[in-house]
């Protein structure tokens, strides 16, 4: 094959036209009597601030296919998984060109370059993903234009591209109005959450009826403080990531921006997003309330088809509302009941109202177990009873969350036994 590598000519991924590595990269395979240093060094430094392994630059040209937005991509996501037979013939002319990238090592290409770019080791390996386990599903196989193309598509249709092809859950930054990824994001499951089952059954069906275009409601999760509520909503974003579903989280003072986050999310079409409202709730005087009410139903852009907003809160009704606050009302509004159904108009827009209460003795005290087992710790059960019925006492009842911070301090005062306990 001969080399030559010629970015300069892609169709579809033009980004890669300006591309500073690969621009070195093409000068060092063009030019095989100069010296190939700027080349090397800059895929070094690449492998390293990317975790990149391997082959140095096929990992290089993969990272940027996938991360890069490109008409292809973008195409795929407007459609929802859909492309024309031209793009698609313009994207295999792009791979022709950037073969030699994927089907040579570095050491063909490049005169000069040293055998550890065949099979970089970066200093810290990337994590293995569901995204990059597709990329490596099809890519060692590959070994035409054609057929790279064609993996690529799968990829975009599976994961999409960006931060959204990497990240199960983010954040609304407001300043720059840009969703971001959160890295470090909450593994639960919902296997792992002890009870509540017709809870979950119920949260479950709805995400998965939205997940297969079918009608869902937007839910409400209510109930006592510290069983589970967010945790269910976390644990469908690493349940159904390789579904599409994605968690967009919006905090109180970002309600406002509602609009502009399902302008954002209209354009990801192949993706489904769950928008989530943690601890919902406003006072008499907070007009916030308002977005919402709009953004779940009765504004005049409808809510994109590809989302739904799932919401917790510890009141049934949203608004908070006293008796001070109807006795006002009597004295000085005409038509008072107009009033209180503006105050339980937002939770009645939730189609899918799921209430969580307080644990049982026996659910709290499962809790407990389930926790303690997870790292090897059995209790009797007349240990666990006293145990688990102590700490109760000690702090604020019986809940989910008191159930795991008492496993917490169980076994970091087990650990810190263990330690102190003198050599016999």
């Amino acid at each position: 094959m001969e080399k030559k590598l010629e970015p300069v000519n892609l169709l579809v991924c033009r980004s890669l036209t300006n591309d500073p590595v690969l621009k070195t990269v093409s000068e060092a395979i063009a030019s095989p009597q100069s010296s190939a240093t700027d080349a090397i060094a800059a895929l070094i430094d690449c492998a390293e601030n990317c975790n990149l392994s391997g082959n140095i630059l096929r990992s290089y040209i993969v990272e940027r296919l996938v991360t890069d937005k490109n008409i292809v991509n973008c195409t795929l996501e407007r459609s929802g998984g859909q492309i024309g037979a031209s793009l698609r013939e313009a994207f295999i002319h792009d791979m022709e060109i950037l073969l030699p990238l994927f089907t040579m090592k570095p050491t063909e290409l490049i005169k000069g370059a040293p055998a550890f770019l065949d099979d970089y080791k970066p200093t810290i390996e990337r994590e293995m993903t569901d995204a990059t386990a597709c990329l490596a599903s099809f890519l060692p196989n590959s070994t035409t234009a054609s057929q790279l193309a064609d993996g690529f598509l799968t990829y975009y249709r599976t994961y999409g591209y960006g931060s959204i092809a990497v990240y199960r859950a983010f954040a609304w930054n407001s300043e720059d109005e840009v969703l971001k990824g959160i890295t470090h994001f909450e593994p639960a499951l919902l296997r792992n959450i002890i009870g509540y089952q017709r809870q979950k059954d119920a949260l479950t069906k709805n995400t998965l009826a939205f997940l297969s275009d079918l009608p869902a409601n937007n839910a409400l999760l209510v109930g006592d403080r510290g069983t589970g509520k967010s945790t269910c909503i976390k644990a469908l974003a690493n349940e159904y990531f390789r579904q599409g579903l994605r968690l967009v989280q919006i905090t109180k003072h970002q309600i406002k921006d509602l609009p502009k986050v399902m302008d954002t999310l209209r354009q990801f079409a192949s993706k489904k997003f769950i928008i989530y409202l943690d601890d919902l709730s406003f006072e008499t005087n907070e007009s916030e309330y308002k977005y919402v009410k709009s953004a779940i139903e009765g504004g005049v852009e409808p809510r994109p088809e590809n989302v739904l907003i799932y919401a917790t809160s510890n009141r049934r009704h949203l608004i908070r509302e006293t008796w001070n606050d109807h006795e006002e009302s009597r004295d000085s509004e005409l038509y008072s009941s107009d009033s209180v159904n503006e105050t339980v108009s937002l939770s009645d827009r939730f189609g899918l109202i799921i209430k969580f209460r307080a644990p049982s003795q026996d659910e709290y005290l499962a809790i407990i177990d389930h926790a303690l087992r997870q790292e090897g710790v059995i209790l009797t059960p007349e240990e666990l009873r006293i145990e688990g019925k102590r700490w109760e006492l000690d702090h604020s009842g019986r809940s989910g969350r008191t159930a795991q911070q008492f496993a917490a301090y169980y076994l970091g005062q087990r650990v810190n036994r263990s330690v102190s306990e003198p050599e016999k």
